[in-house]
C-alpha cells in the first residue's frame, strides 16, 4: 500500500496538483463544536446551507461512512500580477484573483476524477468520491489534518511551501492509506491579514464573521448591503483578496501551472462604467464559464454601483444615473446611494 500511495502522489503532481496529503475522515473531532458555535452566533449570515446537513458538514465520516481515507489535494493559482494594484485606479473594479478566468470548480474536479480513475485502475476494488466545494465537506480543516497547510488567523488555508494562492480538492476512498502529520500554525505574532481587512471581519484571530466579509457581501449576500459596510467595500465587486495578499508566506507561493487560471486582460482592472451598463444578456456573455456568472447580473451590478459610489470619480456619475430605475430594487438602491456619495 505504501508503494501505491507514493505512486498516487507522483501521478497527482504529474497532472497538476502541487501538494497531496492524507487523513482519516474523523481526523477533526472538534469540528462539530466549531461549526455549531459559528452558526449559533449567526456569523454565517444568509448562507443557510451551512446550517443544513450539519451532521455531514461537521463530519466527513458521516458523509460517507464507508470511506477510510480522505486525500486532500492542492492546486496553485498564484497570480502573475499584483492583485492590489487595481486599487490605484478609482475607475476600475477589483475582482478576486481566482475569478479572473475560468471556473476552478470544473477544472479541479476534472483533475480529481483523473486521479480517481488512475487509483481505481491500480486497485479495481477501490471506491472513490470527489469533492470541490459543492458538497458539505469542510476542506480546510481536513487539509490541515492532512498536512497540506494550516488555517491562518484569517481562517483561510496557507502553507509554508505554497503561500496562500491554491485551491483544494478532496478524494474520499475506501482504501486505507497512511496518514500525514497534522500541520500546525506558523502565523506567529503576525497580524497582517487581520489589520488589512477593510470591514474588520475578524472578531479575533482564527475567527471570521462572514456577515462583514467582503467576499460574502459581494457573492453570497442577497439584497442591499448595510449602509455601514458599503463605504468600506471600496472597489471590490466580486470577492476580496486583501487578507490573502497581505500574508508574508506568499514569498513561497508556487507559480500556477494551469493556463486557464491566468487572468483575462479585461478582468484584471475592468472599467466600472462598462460593467454598470451590462444587461442580463451581456452579463451572461461576458462571464460565460466564469464563477462570477453564478451570482447573476443584478447582484453583480449592485456591487459595481457601490464601487462607483466609493470611487470619488464624478465622471462615473452618468454610469449610475441609468440604474436608478433598474427593475432590481437592490440595484436601484445602490445607484441612489452612489449618486448621493458622488454628489
Amino acid at each position: 500500500m505504501a508503494d501505491l500511495q507514493q505512486r498516487l502522489v507522483d501521478y497527482a503532481q504529474e497532472v497538476g496538483f502541487a501538494k497531496v496529503g492524507f487523513c482519516r475522515p474523523d481526523a477533526v473531532p472538534e469540528l462539530p463544536n466549531r461549526l455549531a458555535a459559528f452558526v449559533d452566533a449567526g456569523m454565517h449570515g444568509q448562507m443557510g446551507w451551512m446550517a443544513e446537513r450539519m451532521n455531514w458538514r461537521a463530519s466527513a465520516a458521516a458523509l460517507w461512512p464507508e470511506a477510510k481515507t480522505v486525500i486532500m489535494l492542492a492546486e496553485s493559482y498564484t497570480p502573475a500580477h499584483d492583485p492590489l494594484a487595481v486599487f490605484a485606479r478609482g475607475d476600475a473594479g477589483a475582482i478576486s484573483v481566482y475569478a479572473q478566468n475560468r471556473d476552478y470548480h470544473d477544472i479541479v474536479k476534472k483533475r480529481l476524477k483523473n486521479v480517481g480513475r488512475w487509483l481505481i485502475a491500480q486497485d479495481p476494488k477501490a471506491e472513490i468520491k470527489v469533492f470541490v466545494d459543492t458538497a458539505p465537506v469542510m476542506e480546510k480543516p481536513l487539509a490541515q489534518a492532512a498536512g497540506i497547510g494550516w488555517q491562518g488567523k484569517h481562517t483561510n488555508l496557507l502553507a509554508r511551501d505554497l503561500g496562500s494562492w491554491f485551491f483544494l480538492g478532496a478524494i474520499f476512498t475506501t482504501l486505507k492509506f497512511e496518514t500525514n502529520t497534522e500541520e500546525v500554525s506558523h502565523c506567529g505574532s503576525c497580524t497582517a491579514c487581520l489589520d488589512v481587512c477593510p470591514t474588520e471581519a475578524f472578531p479575533a484571530p482564527y475567527q471570521l464573521d462572514a456577515r462583514r466579509c467582503i467576499s460574502y457581501l459581494t457573492i453570497e449576500h442577497k439584497g442591499p448591503v448595510d449602509l455601514e459596510l458599503r463605504a468600506k467595500m471600496g472597489s471590490h465587486i466580486y470577492g476580496c483578496d486583501d487578507c490573502l495578499a497581505a500574508c508574508p508566506w506568499n514569498k513561497f507561493a508556487v507559480e500556477a501551472r494551469e493556463v486557464r487560471y491566468a487572468a483575462r486582460d479585461d478582468l484584471i482592472a475592468p472599467p466600472l462604467s462598462e460593467l454598470a451598463a451590462l444587461d442580463d444578456a451581456a452579463f451572461r456573455e461576458k462571464f460565460s464559464g466564469s464563477p462570477i456568472k453564478r451570482i447573476g447580473r443584478d447582484r453583480f451590478v449592485r456591487n459595481v454601483a457601490y464601487a462607483i459610489g466609493n470611487s470619488g470619480d464624478q465622471a462615473l456619475l452618468g454610469s449610475v444615473l441609468s440604474l436608478v430605475n433598474d427593475a432590481d430594487e437592490a440595484v436601484s438602491d445602490a445607484a441612489r446611494w452612489a449618486i448621493e456619495r458622488l454628489s
